[in-house]
């Protein structure tokens, strides 16, 4: 009797594990409960001066899986997404559509030659308030792309090499025909991984014996690898870019901060960063 009960035992609890290894990928709710849940969001409105024209910004209720597991590097109080160098939390919309307001009987007209599966962010109004910039973010890197709302059309301007990890990537000149835009460098040594990197000596604070309250802030930068990684993620060079798609360089490589055009446009106030970098602050 034991020679065929012990065999049986042992199928029997095979077979939940054999089940239990099978790959059936992620699945959804019937359509029912999907129409609850994933109710399509109001789109978010953006009006020119003149109250002529407005664009509507849609976005998914929910962030993909794939957005989600994304890499994500927390360096000087920022959250940054190194293979697209782009704010890892960034608020993407995902279509554009445009109604000119001085038709009362207009409808929300759909932007034409946005990209598939567009990642959009960072709009832009030109000066004379006829076209938006704004960044669209790829697998590879973030490109730049102009809307023109009179023929309610979208084309790319750049290559996917912008960076906009700090922030205030796209800047209209004054005469609308050309922008600033912050591009990675030509030539970019390699990021080290902080898992596999070996410390060359300790991280040392010193105090000069005062007491002072200090705030907290999260993701400081804490050793010398943080340090690197942090100054090739911030580096960038100013291009200005035409409407045309030419470019030349502006300036060269630094952490560039800010980019500001005076109110007559003769002027740029560029801020950059410098080191040495704080352990305490962002």
């Amino acid at each position: 009797m034991k020679k065929f009960i012990l065999p049986t035992l042992c199928l029997l609890v095979a077979l939940p594990s054999a089940r239990a290894q099978e790959n059936t990928g992620y699945r959804k709710p019937s359509a029912e409960i999907l129409k609850l849940v994933d109710v399509p969001r109001a789109p978010s409105v953006q009006m020119d001066r003149a109250l002529e024209s407005m664009v509507l910004l849609y976005r998914d209720a929910y962030k993909t899986i794939e957005e989600l597991s994304q890499q994500e590097l927390r360096l000087g109080g920022l959250r940054i997404d190194p293979q697209a160098n782009i704010g890892s939390r960034t608020t993407y919309y995902t279509n554009l559509k445009v109604r000119h307001l001085n038709d009362a009987g207009s409808e929300p007209r759909q932007v034409a030659g946005l990209p598939p599966a567009p990642k959009l962010s960072n709009l832009i109004w030109s000066p004379d308030q006829t076209k938006m910039a704004f960044t669209h973010t790829t697998a590879s890197g973030v490109e730049v792309w102009i809307l023109d709302l009179a023929t309610a059309t979208a084309r790319r301007l750049t290559e996917a090499r912008v960076n906009a990890n700090l922030g205030d990537a796209i800047n209209w000149f004054k005469d609308g025909e050309a922008l600033l835009v912050k591009m990675l460098p030509a030539q970019r040594a390699a990021l080290i991984d902080q898992k596999l990197a070996v410390p060359s000596g300790p991280t040392i604070s010193v105090a000069d014996g005062k007491k002072a309250r200090n705030r907290t802030y999260q993701d400081l930068l804490q050793n010398k690898v943080d340090q690197h990684n942090f100054k090739l993620l911030a580096t960038s060079e100013i291009h200005k870019i035409r409407l045309d798609g030419s470019s030349e360089r502006w300036m060269g490589g630094a952490m560039y901060r800010g980019i500001d055009f005076s109110p007559d446009g003769a002027y740029v106030l560029v801020t950059t960063i410098a080191e040495p970098f704080s352990y305490l602050v962002p």
